[in-house]
């Protein structure tokens, strides 16, 4: 999905290096491993032609970034948007490799995009970009060396056609090359709404610690995407009031409460969630500064910025989406005494079970959606149990806690392995 910019554009790969340079300043790192890890291992830039239903060809961009491959494949979505850049897809790669390390899955951190509004393509158009661009990238991935997902404006159908083009030229079937496939196809039950889950995961982990009761909570949304709407239900079926929620066209505000079964028609009628009947017209600016006790950011990167950091109201802000929060505004937040859950951590539910899917893949094997559930309970609130120990030894916020942990878990492994040659 999209949203609207609330600061002015701010370069994702900055961020990203400035998080880990903090970090690996905090660690003492040896200053050839930061070099090392501070750069992605592999950029791949392609333009590509594609036919379209008027009998046109147009080129389209598309990247893929592998970042560090040190504890295992590279691994990570693939996004199709208009403001793709290779410095936005560096900056995803990179967070990535730290999210994989946080929930200790045995991936490294990759990530893809295309340069296009999909909205303004044919579903026919879609396939062709979808087969095209995967064709381009083949000579990166593959189930033992970097496997795409679902990411902004891509899906199971999206993963499907890969598979298939990938599958088409080997000559056989590879399940494992892409995660996140429609279950016929050999995805995983629960992999839809394992982002969402893991993150209301560490909500209930962050509010058993404030001794925040949900049942009674307020919550925000920003992005009423697949994670913010499933985080949204589950909220909800705790007991806690949806307050506001917003997509690409805008918010919608209603202090007592939204009726979320009926606001999913609505927006499945009207393809937006302004104009619902009983709430108030808002905009994404206006959404993240809602007095709540749960605020989800769960749309693009740069949100919460040192331009509306003071301005946020709410106990705990859980990061859903990618970088949502900048490392100025992370300080504001923390001397404010908000509790936030940084992304690498707060959304690492979806790579997660993309792990247990690429598992099952390999051994031909089909979990039950309990199964999984039970297994991603169990990691990600190992993984936040991990963080907020380190957060309270260090006296940090939990994004800094949460890239000591990862970088120390990355920088061990390649160091164990040493330069080649």
């Amino acid at each position: 999905m999209t949203t609207e910019r609330v600061a002015p554009a701010i370069n994702p790969w900055h961020v990203a290096q400035q998080q880990f340079d903090a970090a690996a300043e905090r660690l003492n790192l040896d200053p050839g491993l930061r070099q090392v890890l501070r750069e992605p291992r592999r950029e791949f830039t392609t333009h590509f032609p594609v036919k379209m239903d008027d009998g046109t060809v147009r080129v389209f961009t598309g990247y893929r970034v592998q970042h560090n491959v040190g504890r295992g494949p590279a691994k990570g979505g693939l996004r199709y948007h208009q403001d793709v850049s290779l410095d936005e897809v560096k900056a995803l790669a990179m967070w990535m490799t730290w999210k994989c390390a946080v929930v200790g899955i045995p991936f490294g951190g990759g990530k893809g995009g295309v340069v296009v509004d999909p909205k303004k393509l044919s579903k026919r158009e879609l396939e062709n970009l979808t087969r095209r661009f995967a064709t381009e990238i083949e000579v990166l991935i593959g189930p033992e060396r970097d496997i795409p997902a679902p990411d902004v404006n891509t899906n199971a159908q999206t993963m499907a056609w890969i598979m298939d083009t990938y599958s088409m030229h080997m000559g056989y079937t590879v399940p494992g090359v892409v995660t996140g496939k429609p279950i016929s196809l050999g995805g995983s039950e629960g992999r839809n709404e394992a982002t969402a889950r893991g993150t209301v995961y560490c909500i209930e982990e962050a509010a058993r610690h404030l001794h925040l009761h949900l049942d009674d909570a307020t919550v925000v949304v920003q992005g009423f995407g697949n994670a913010g709407s499933i985080a949204a239900q589950l909220m909800a079926q705790h007991g806690s009031k949806i307050l506001a929620v917003s997509d690409s066209t805008g918010g919608i505000h209603n202090p007592d409460g939204l009726d979320l079964k009926r606001l999913f028609d609505w927006k499945a009628e009207h393809g937006t969630v302004v104009g619902f009947p009983g709430a108030r017209e808002i905009s994404n600016a206006e959404l993240l500064e809602i007095e709540c006790d749960v605020l989800i950011p769960a749309a693009l990167e740069n949100q919460i910025t040192p331009q509306n950091a003071e301005r946020i109201n709410a106990k705990i802000v859980a990061e859903a989406a990618n970088g949502p929060t900048t490392p100025e505004a992370d300080d504001v937040l923390f001397r404010k005494g908000i509790f936030l859950i940084p992304d690498i951590l707060c959304n690492a539910g979806g790579v997660t079970v993309s792990y247990f899917e690429w598992v099952q893949d390999l051994n031909r094997d089909h979990w039950s959606e309990e199964v999984v559930n039970g297994k991603l309970h169990e990691i990600m609130t190992k993984a936040f149990g991990e963080t907020l120990e380190i957060a309270e030894r260090e006296q940090v916020h939990m994004r800094m806690a949460a890239y000591l942990l990862a970088v120390e878990r990355v920088s061990a492994a390649t160091s164990m392995r040493g330069l080649y040659p």
